[in-house]
């Protein structure tokens, strides 16, 4: 399965952004939220889950948004399960490292 990672650097720092490549455009409704997974912010490289988690491993802000990544990121005890919001029945959390 295949996923975008985009890599934004600013300041010395860098985000990493990931989506599963089904939800790359799609806005998402849930009550009174209304998220939407740019392409400008995650449409980066389409690649695999593993390359995905090799670049999110050492990146300190973390933004991942879908089933298939964010329950990868789970599994490798990057985040914690109650650190996941569902937005219409798809996960999403961020993960900040000071």
């Amino acid at each position: 399965m295949k996923v975008y990672v985009k890599v934004t650097r600013s300041g010395g720092r860098h985000l990493v952004a990931a989506c599963d490549a089904d939800l790359l455009g799609k806005t998402l409704k849930f009550g009174k939220i209304t998220f939407e997974v740019r392409r400008d912010f995650y449409g980066g490289s389409l690649v695999n889950v593993r390359e995905a988690m090799e670049i999110i491993r050492g990146a300190p802000n973390i933004n991942l948004i879908g089933s298939l990544i964010v329950d990868e990121a789970l599994k490798e005890g990057l985040v914690h399960r109650q650190a996941i919001l569902d937005i219409s029945g798809v996960p999403h959390t961020q993960i900040i490292r000071m």
